[in-house]
């Protein structure tokens, strides 16, 4: 059995604390040293940098969000403790959580934390698919003579720069696909280091609940309850044409993902082929304002995404659920591409307005496709509307202020509904 000392980084072979340093935190595991697919993922992200830049926050309840009629970004983990979650509409976690701190998001902030974290991966391995600004694979296959250590000793080097470095915590999930990785980086939170070996797959997956699968959701899952499967265990039980037959390709996936089968690389210059934000109501609504103060910020953030990666987008797609699960999308292609908040969400809420249902909703989302440089963005004039030109200067203008003194420096009234 190969142990790790997560505080001190020293290896040794048995013992139930570290030799070197007597911590209590010890890695042990049969196959720790032959893995090298990881996930990192960032511990409540938002907040974490809100704590690390506030200390006055450090001991308190911490909600990043909107106003009362906005919605939870996310919370630290004594909100959670609560029952605040993210996406939550801020009255219902006021009313959990009432002695909670409402921060306001600071994006630009974020984003240069995320760049900070992954210059810290760079040293690691070139092999780093981002998945979010808090969350990223890593691939360490072969870097073991490179660092003189295996790549279990270097994740957990990692995690612990970015503590004493950046002021934030990460969790790590060691296997081997990206799957498991993900799935085990998710065990232990927060500061958690979770590892799933080949030898374990199947008697670990078995008695999980089929909505440990990545793509089943709601939906996904009732159709699955119909078809008495609910575990892991009941999915290994169909044979893999019954399972194609009865959910077309999602029945593939099922087949392969429930025997811990995921052949996916971690790919690094895998092109971005869209940029989109969603998010699910904690209970259905069809309030007109509520759900245009949702489609300004969601087109926000996607503005944000689009500048901090130097793109633009050509098409403007609204993304509705229904409360019955119904999925309605509306697309729109622009004369030319955009990462300008005003251009999204002037196009989403007009494909919003176009839509002949009305509600209530579960979900909502707004994304940007077709993408291209930023070079090509926003360069034709609306001769239809002469203001826009003088819209775009204000948001570029309120751009810079924020990059300079944060986030909340500017808000938009309509970010408040």
């Amino acid at each position: 059995m190969s142990n790790l000392c997560r505080d001190c980084l020293t290896q040794f072979e048995t013992g139930a604390r570290c030799p070197a340093c007597r911590s209590p935190r010890i890695l042990a595991h049969a196959e720790l040293n032959d893995l090298s697919i990881a996930h990192m993922d960032c511990d409540a992200f938002y907040a974490s940098v809100e704590k690390r830049d506030n200390p006055d926050l450090r001991d308190k309840a911490v909600i990043v969000g909107g106003g009362t009629r906005g919605v939870v970004s996310t919370c630290c983990y004594l909100a959670r403790i609560h029952g605040v979650r993210s996406a939550m509409p801020m009255f219902q976690a006021l009313k959990l959580c009432p002695d909670a701190t409402v921060v306001k998001p600071r994006m630009s902030v974020y984003v240069e934390t995320s760049r900070a974290i992954r210059a810290l991966m760079e040293e690691l391995t070139p092999a780093i698919e981002p998945l979010s600004l808090d969350e990223a694979f890593l691939d360490l296959t072969g870097t073991t003579r490179l660092h003189g250590a295996p790549p279990a000793v270097m994740l957990a080097r990692l995690v612990k720069r970015m503590e004493d470095e950046l002021g934030l915590t990460g969790s790590i999930g060691l296997s081997h696909n990206k799957f498991l990785a993900k799935i085990a980086s998710d065990l232990d939170k927060p500061r958690g280091f979770s590892v799933i070996g080949r030898a374990e797959t199947e008697a670990f997956l078995r008695p999980k609940p089929v909505r440990i699968i990545w793509g089943v959701g709601t939906a996904t899952q009732a159709a699955l309850d119909s078809a008495g499967i609910r575990t892991i265990a009941d999915l290994l039980r169909w044979d893999r044409g019954d399972l194609n037959a009865r959910f077309g390709q999602m029945g593939e996936r099922l087949w392969h993902l429930s025997r811990g089968q995921d052949h996916r690389r971690v790919n690094r210059d895998e092109r971005l082929k869209s940029i989109s934000k969603e998010t699910t109501f904690f209970d259905d609504t069809s309030d007109a304002d509520l759900l245009d103060g949702h489609i300004w910020r969601l087109s926000e953030q996607v503005a944000d995404r689009a500048k901090a990666k130097h793109l633009s987008g050509r098409t403007v797609t609204l993304k509705l659920k229904r409360a019955d699960f119904t999925l309605i999308t509306r697309r729109h292609s622009l004369t030319d591409p955009t990462q300008l908040t005003d251009r999204i969400y002037r196009c989403a809420k007009d494909l919003f307005e176009q839509s002949a249902n009305k509600g209530p909703y579960r979900l909502i989302g707004v994304g940007i496709s077709d993408l291209a440089p930023e070079a090509e963005a926003d360069l034709n004039r609306d001769l239809l509307d002469p203001n826009a030109p003088k819209r775009a200067a204000a948001e570029r203008a309120a751009d810079a202020i924020r990059a300079r003194f944060g986030k909340e420096a500017i808000i938009k009234g309509r970010a408040l509904r």
